[in-house]
């Protein structure tokens, strides 16, 4: 989730707005694929998850619709997960392939290596220390995916995994046998009260932040231009060939440094074809976040590949240089005879359908990358306009600016969750230091970038 919006009153957040008062295109789509024939192979990226792993294998093991393949990428581990994954596949009958690599390699050449082997129709990406909490979360992608050829990806709603659903899962049967043999499983990720208090910390800011990304950010985002900047990528089904395309077309470019967040580089690189990356709104996924004191390496990872990401498809960013061309293009399209022939005779319909290249993103841009030019310009403007009325000792603008910003910002979490509005509206008002302490820990990832970019030429962008 790197195009976090900061300012409420943002760009990015005006243009959910007017996403969600516009509407959805309307086109009735007619898919061309029967997504119940598409074959799924399902592959989990691991490195010391142990504690994880099984919990991971019960959720896929309750799915409506089971993977053709469940595939086990072991990044030389250094604990048990290999042989925690297949003891519990075994006892619960799932069929599953551990992969297990001698020396630490990476999670993108273990998806291109997957990629290349496998012969699915689609590949589901499912980090070791996430669960489906919706028991038709893989069926329903696979469904969405294939209602047009131009959707490359499609993922769910993210939110934190609490104690709470850890040992719900916990109490599943094969669970509770499997951790009377090794009794470690089913012990808290937070031992010390340090811990929970740490990791409650993160938990709570976490889910309030993704609620508010998914649930008006990003849901307006979807309404208006049809796709997300990048999936969410704990899990998301993925068209096989598509991403084997874009794995194999930026390997001979950049080896596998594909910035420090893959699934965000994946994202860009399919709206610069003029792809979908799309996000349903009524399946969950849950998945472990990191204890507080690890949130800055998170952040750094996630904001620097979306730099990098704006860095290589410059072409996105600079969309709204390229609007005029792109609105003439549009009224010539809508008018002319030939294309509205064209239209008619399309048997096969999709909603939000553009052309595929990125010769075309390099002449008109694309929509969705107005989204990533706005939150391009508020991740650094924000900031900068906070730091410099600090520089010149303006202090009241700075506090009115701030406070301003905090009073939306908690009025609007409070009164997006129906259920809860006072709970959410102290816990907004609670953790806006680590909102801001985070805002200004990104701009220090900013400047790093900078670094890497006009000094020290570094390019060796990599998980």
């Amino acid at each position: 989730m790197a195009a976090i919006s900061y300012f409420i009153l943002g760009p990015s957040a005006i243009l959910s707005i007017i996403g969600l008062l516009h509407g959805p295109d309307k086109t009735k789509p007619t898919p061309a694929e029967d997504y119940r024939s598409a074959t799924i192979d399902l592959v989990i990226p691991a490195r010391n998850e142990e504690k994880n792993i099984v919990l991971c294998l019960e959720s896929i093991s309750k799915q409506t619709r089971k993977p053709n393949n469940v595939i086990l990428v072991d990044d030389a581990s250094e604990d048990r997960t290999s042989q925690f994954a297949k003891e519990y596949a075994e006892s619960i009958g799932l069929n599953l392939k551990i992969v297990r690599n001698e020396k630490p390699i990476g999670k993108t050449p273990a998806l291109d290596k997957v990629a290349q082997e496998s012969t699915a129709d689609a590949l589901f990406v499912l980090d070791a220390d996430t669960t489906l909490r919706s028991e038709n979360y893989i069926e329903k992608l696979i469904k969405e995916l294939y209602e047009g050829v131009g959707i490359a990806c499609a993922c769910g709603v993210i939110l934190p995994e609490y104690e709470r659903d850890r040992r719900l899962i916990l109490q599943s049967p094969q669970i509770a046998q499997f951790s009377n043999t090794y009794p470690e499983i089913s012990k808290s990720l937070s031992p010390s009260l340090l811990r929970k208090i740490q990791r409650s910390l993160t938990n709570n800011y976490r889910e309030e932040l993704y609620l508010f990304l998914q649930k008006f950010v990003y849901r307006g985002e979807m309404v208006f231009f049809g796709t997300l900047i990048n999936p969410v990528g704990c899990a998301v089904a993925y068209r096989r060939q598509y991403l084997l395309d874009v794995l194999t077309h930026y390997k001979k470019l950049f080896g596998y440094d594909l910035t420090t967040s893959e699934d965000i580089f994946i994202g860009f690189a399919f709206a610069d074809i003029g792809y979908r990356n799309i996000q349903v709104n009524d399946v969950y996924a849950l998945t472990v976040e990191p204890k507080l004191s690890r949130l800055p390496r998170q952040i750094y990872m996630w904001s620097s590949a979306f730099l990098q990401s704006c860095y290589y498809f410059d072409d996105l960013v600079k969309t709204p240089l390229k609007s005029l061309r792109a609105l003439i293009r549009g009224i010539r399209n809508k008018y002319s005879a030939a294309a509205k022939a064209i239209v008619e005779k399309r048997k096969i319909k999709e909603a939000y359908r553009q052309s595929f290249s990125p010769e075309i993103t390099k002449k008109y841009g694309r929509p969705i990358g107005w989204f990533i030019f706005t939150s391009l310009f508020e991740k650094i403007a924000y900031p900068t306009v906070l730091i410099i009325f600090a520089i010149m000792g303006l202090w009241e603008p700075l506090l009115i600016t701030i406070l301003a910003e905090t009073a939306i910002y908690t009025v609007f979490i409070a009164f997006m969750h129906k259920n809860r509005r006072i709970r959410n509206f102290i816990k907004s008002i609670l953790y806006t230091p680590i909102r801001y302490a985070v805002l200004f820990y990104d701009y220090l990832v900013i400047l790093n970038f900078a670094k890497d970019l006009w000094i020290t030429g570094n390019r060796r962008w990599r998980k």
